[in-house]
């Protein structure tokens, strides 16, 4: 089994708290150190092997979401937040996943089991190749088909379900497109509509208001395009 290398940068000592009981419970996490701001991580971040960060927002002398911007090779992060105006620009910075406080344990562990999705190589240039291995497993007709993710090109929402287009097929199975997102890695995908998810790979063109796809022009969303601009 993999481990996880895990920092805790968090003000609040009870937040900081409630992490470290969470990541004692999980056996693929192994917490190394815990940081009351981002300044006292950032030498840990630079000597150390660490995998992961669990990362408030609100820290005195620099913001989370600020810190994360000044890495140049960054760990996979985490936040943990009471602010969920902030979301939008965690995740166009690839956060792994956004936490909301007070965080339940099943939240958190559903956050953790998506860095075994993270597997790949860094190279020096710091841009992150997903291995071909990867890929997931959706329920179709009562059976588990298996997808790779290298061969995604775009995911739709039907409302219950969403449909999952690939150059050979497509699949639909009964799910909501955030469940789906969730799974995926947000380094590879990219939400731009309520109702679209884009492999990055795999856009061939795009302008202010759609992507294209394959030959399919998909709708950009009024509030995804601030986050567009930034990922592509």
């Amino acid at each position: 089994m993999n481990t996880y290398n895990c920092i805790i940068i968090e003000d609040e000592p009870l937040a900081a708290e409630i992490l470290k009981e969470y990541i004692a419970d999980v056996p693929f996490l192994k917490l190394i150190a815990v940081y009351e701001n981002a300044i006292e991580a950032l030498v840990a971040i630079q000597n150390d092997d660490i995998d992961v960060m669990f990362l408030d927002i609100n820290l005195p002398k620099l913001k989370g979401m600020d810190f994360v911007k000044t890495l140049t090779h960054p760990p996979r992060v985490i936040i943990t937040t009471a602010y969920h105006e902030y979301a939008l620009e965690g995740y166009a910075l690839n956060v792994v996943d956004y936490l909301l406080k007070p965080i339940e344990f099943n939240r958190f562990l559903q956050a953790v089991n998506k860095l075994k999705i993270y597997q790949g190589i860094l190279p020096e240039d710091g841009s992150f190749t997903a291995l071909e291995q990867e890929y997931i497993f959706v329920n179709v007709a009562k059976k588990k088909i298996k997808i790779y993710l290298a061969d995604i090109l775009y995911i739709e929402s039907l409302k219950e379900y969403v449909k999952i287009f690939t150059q050979e097929s497509s699949w639909t199975t009964k799910l909501q497109l955030g469940q789906i997102e969730a799974q995926i890695p947000k380094h590879l995908f990219l939400r731009i509509h309520r109702s679209f998810i884009v492999a990055k790979a795999k856009i061939g063109a795009y302008s202010s208001t759609e992507v294209e796809i394959n030959g399919k022009k998909i709708p950009i969303g009024r509030s995804y395009k601030n986050i567009i601009i930034k990922d592509l």
